[in-house]
């Protein structure tokens, strides 16, 4: 869900809702230019399906997604940080050629799902964040998005964007963090955002453009010989068209280093640049 300030100095909302089960994607649902009440803040935006409400700031909130024409589709989840807000630099690649600024955060997600066979209850790993700015899609082709979460706290938060003239990987500015859980000392704390140094991000696409896997090397450190490695293969996607733009949409696996997990990996292009 977003909030933006049109030409009249009015608060829009646009909201976009997905859900899938058993890797078919059973309901979306996109709407934009929403007018938002006057003085009126999260808990009074509904765009999409989606309704979102600030339990307490940077700790939890409440996120509501209704499909349109199904009420048997639809979630309703309580989301609860076990990171610090990992920050996009605002004078960084990233933030100065995206035009956005923001954070990510490691969260718990907990409550129901209707998926069309009755109600069931969930609880797993996911990511919360929340960005601000005006990106200028005259001067960007590509946006990339992933995040990777682990059942033992470890987290992979991500940003690519590539300028209008590049042509790959090669020509983008990449922005990583880990997100690493306490030691055994202080096993309750939050993890901890720490700065990817030399991120590589390589993805496989096919040939509608819509990427089928990914991998990390993560050198965390200046110095650092070894990186850190992790390998993501889609398991469900989808795509959808946003007027000039398109957006592919995946959940994939992570396996790292012994570990197994999930997470998502959105590519968002221009669509005369597709």
């Amino acid at each position: 869900m977003g909030l933006s300030v049109g030409e009249d100095g009015a608060r829009v909302a646009s909201g976009l809702g997905m859900l899938f089960a058993d890797g078919d994607l059973v309901a979306v649902r996109a709407e934009g230019g929403v007018a938002v009440p006057a003085g009126g803040g999260w808990e009074q935006v509904a765009a999409g399906g989606v309704r979102s409400e600030v339990l307490e700031p940077l700790q939890a909130w409440r996120v509501h997604f209704e499909d349109e024409d199904d009420g048997d589709l639809g979630f309703d989840l309580e989301v609860r940080a076990v990171s610090l807000p990992a920050p996009l630099d605002e004078d960084g690649d990233v933030a100065r050629l995206g035009g956005m600024a923001g954070y990510e955060q490691l969260a718990t997600f907990e409550g129901t799902v209707r998926a069309g066979r009755g109600e069931r209850k969930v609880r797993c790993l996911g990511q919360r964040g929340h960005s601000w700015g005006s990106p200028d899609w005259e001067k960007l082709s590509v946006s990339r998005t992933l995040g990777a979460w682990f059942s033992d706290g470890l987290g992979v938060t991500g940003v690519a964007v590539r300028p209008a003239k590049g042509k790959s990987h090669a020509d983008e500015a990449l922005g990583i963090t880990l997100l690493v859980p306490p030691q055994d000392d202080v096993a309750d704390g939050p993890a901890t955002p720490v700065v990817v140094e030399d991120p590589r991000l390589s993805t496989t696409y096919d040939g509608d453009g819509r990427q089928v896997a990914a991998g990390l090397e993560l050198f965390v450190g200046a110095d650092d010989e070894v990186p850190h490695r992790a390998a993501g293969e889609v398991v469900c996607g989808t795509t959808l068209d946003l007027g000039r733009l398109q957006l592919h949409s995946a959940f994939l696996t992570w396996r790292m280093e012994g570990r197994t997990g999930v997470g998502r990996y959105d590519v968002l292009r221009r669509v005369d640049a597709a």
